[in-house]
């Protein structure tokens, strides 16, 4: 079996990737085409002053990207007592060696019961007979989910846009062209499934099918027009490569 993945090319990034997992344990033959960069915010610089100066009940990461950007700034703010709220495991690991360290200066305090913005807006704890005031470093390219869900429960919240991602600057034609003719790609943001319809020569001639991370990227894929969509109920890896192989699986069935 063969899947692309068409993920980012950062090159200090920890993310976990689905296809590295699927091959492993299930024997898939993948392909990895880095169609994506990070870049740095219009308010990456501010991020340690305000670290620095300021006191939040919680700080909000809703990705591994942004987590380690946080981290950086957070030891250039002189590691200052942190509560974190993680959308879901995988960003949650990008803390776990900064915790050991740390000695009880930074801690993963809350994760919701589903890894979507939406969700931890909803769910994260608030302090009763006060307004909890929360940090949310983010990416550029983020909906605004997560402030105007917290600002409708009362929370007072600051964003601060402190990376993006843009395209990268060349793609290799021959890996492109491999995995252009393979059955199913798999994709963990939608920054990624833009780029990627791009690149796609003839779109309405693209029939093969698309593995999402969560219902996020799911949405982005199937707004942009494709068809063949697969995605878990609950974010994550694990259900990223069961819709991996359930995509693998369906294109078998048709030979």
């Amino acid at each position: 079996m063969e899947c692309p993945s068409i993920s980012r090319s950062h090159p200090n990034s920890m993310y976990y990737c689905a296809f590295c997992v699927a091959r492993e344990k299930h024997g898939i033959s993948c392909l990895e085409l880095p169609l994506i960069q990070h870049a740095q915010g219009p308010d990456f610089q501010q991020l340690a002053s305000v670290l620095r100066d300021n006191t939040f009940d919680w700080i909000i990461i809703t990705s591994p990207e942004a987590g380690s950007v946080f981290l950086d700034a957070w030891k250039a703010a002189g590691t200052p007592r942190v509560k974190i709220a993680v959308v879901g495991s995988g960003t949650a690991s990008i803390f776990k060696e900064a915790m050991q360290s740390s000695e009880g200066l930074l801690g993963v305090a809350f994760t919701p019961s589903k890894a979507t913005g939406k969700v931890l807006a909803s769910e994260l704890p608030m302090d009763v007979g006060k307004r909890s005031s929360v940090l949310y470093p983010a990416s550029l390219k983020a909906s605004n989910d997560i402030e105007e869900g917290l600002a409708a429960r009362g929370f007072e919240v600051l964003r601060l846009n402190t990376y993006t991602t843009v395209p990268v600057h060349t793609v290799d034609e021959a890996l492109l062209q491999q995995a252009l003719s393979v059955p199913v790609v798999s994709a963990a943001s939608p920054s990624a499934i833009r780029v990627w319809i791009d690149l796609i020569p003839d779109l309405e001639q693209w029939s093969n099918s698309i593995a999402c991370i969560g219902e996020t990227t799911a949405s982005a894929a199937r707004r942009l027009g494709l068809q063949k969509i697969y995605y878990p109920t609950q974010p994550g890896l694990e259900g990223w490569v069961d819709c991996i192989l359930e995509a693998l699986n369906a294109h078998n069935q048709l030979l």
